[in-house]
């Protein structure tokens, strides 16, 4: 039972991060896990975590989202929690995987706010509609977990709707995303020298992560402050520009990675690079047999993406909107082209990469729990 656990508390680390690009939701950890109701179990569990990422993969209709959660510090040494939860949740912290904070106050909505990110809470947040003002325009963009047959359901606090809205980035955000930034405080997981808050074990590497996945700072009167520490940041020069890609493969966006202007990222069935993104868990026979196990490279070029063919069979690119074979433009082996703007690169029909916004998903949904490797007897669901 407890080999188990440990097991589905590594598959929920794949999914938290701090990363501007790739989280997808804000969460508070100390509410999540006290979702009694959601589960019948024990007054406070990390895997209620793992069951409300499952929901918003649901709501999403995406694989493999990440959430940015913020964590009360009294949260590392909580009693509720058993010996092993408290050591992961210390293991994010000094990762950078979570934001740990002496008192996150309305941390949680500043996140949102300058991110764009909906929040998943059942907090009304009544007193600080003036200072967030698409509380009261957006309301879809709060959403309450709720006790649902199969787990977790989302239901939007005021107006109805249950799909999260997701806004762009505030220009206050935009602005302190464009920097780099430095805390004083040495070994500081956020704001340190490699930056903060990778997700999945190709995109993260300790203090040697990329300074493009820093959090957004904290503001203090105006001030870039470290959330953490509560020291004023220095500005440490221009944040390596970036693009966020998508994997879709059968009309399924099955995850998202950041390309950036420090080092190429290859794709294909089982890439050897560091940073690869690996595409075979996902791919039928045929496809495996098609696809190299490096077979695009992607690199980003004075804010353009390029795409090279690094692989034995060739590929191609399908313009914004194509979707028959004459309109698809072949990309020979060792052959690279800038990819437009809407564009994608197909590896094989079906298995598909392209920016992110533009790819959205086309086909029914049965998302990879991160709770599949859950004991039975942790997963007392609520009868419909």
């Amino acid at each position: 039972m407890r080999f188990e656990i440990s097991k589905v508390l590594d598959a929920i680390e794949g999914r938290v991060c701090t990363d501007p690009s790739l989280a997808r939701a804000v969460l508070d950890l100390a509410e999540v896990i006290r979702y009694q109701d959601i589960d019948g179990g024990r007054p406070a569990s990390l895997l209620r975590l793992g069951m409300v990422i499952d929901a918003l993969s649901r709501e999403l209709e995406e694989d493999s989202v990440q959430v940015y959660a913020v964590v009360h510090r009294a949260l590392l040494s909580d009693a509720d929690l058993t010996s092993n939860e408290r050591m992961v949740v210390r293991r994010w912290a000094d990762d950078g995987l979570v934001e740990v904070l002496d008192n996150p106050g309305d941390r949680m909505l500043e996140v949102a706010d300058l991110l764009g990110l909906p929040v998943l809470s059942r907090v009304r947040f009544d007193g600080l509609r003036g200072r967030f003002p698409w509380l009261v325009e957006q309301p879809g963009r709060v959403l309450a977990p709720v006790p649902g047959a199969g787990g977790p359901a989302f239901i939007a606090h005021v107006g109805g709707g249950h799909a999260p809205v997701t806004g762009k980035r505030s220009p206050t955000g935009a602005k302190l995303l464009a920097r780099q930034w430095r805390c004083p405080e040495s070994g500081c997981a956020l704001f340190g020298s490699g930056g903060g808050g990778g997700a999945f074990a190709d995109l993260a590497g300790g203090a040697d992560r990329s300074p493009a996945a820093q959090p957004p700072p904290a503001l203090r009167n105006g001030v870039p402050t470290c959330p953490r520490h509560g020291a004023r940041l220095g500005d440490g020069g221009p944040r390596p520009r970036t693009e966020v890609l998508a994997v879709r493969v059968g009309g399924l966006v099955r995850r998202r990675f950041v390309l950036s202007e420090e080092q190429p990222v290859v794709a294909g069935r089982a890439p050897e690079q560091d940073g690869g993104i690996m595409l075979g868990q996902w791919l039928n026979d045929e496809a495996r047999r098609w696809i190299s196990r490096g077979h695009v490279r992607f690199e980003l070029r004075v804010g353009e993406v390029i795409v090279t063919d690094v692989s034995t069979n060739g590929s191609g690119i399908r313009p914004a909107g194509s979707m028959t074979e004459s309109e698809r433009i072949p990309l020979a082996p060792q052959q690279s082209r800038v990819l437009g703007e809407n564009d994608m690169v197909e590896l094989y029909p079906g298995v598909q990469i392209g920016r992110a916004e533009e790819l959205p998903a086309g086909a029914p949904f049965t998302p990879t729990s991160v709770m599949a490797e859950a004991p039975t007897m942790a997963m007392r669901l609520p009868r419909p």
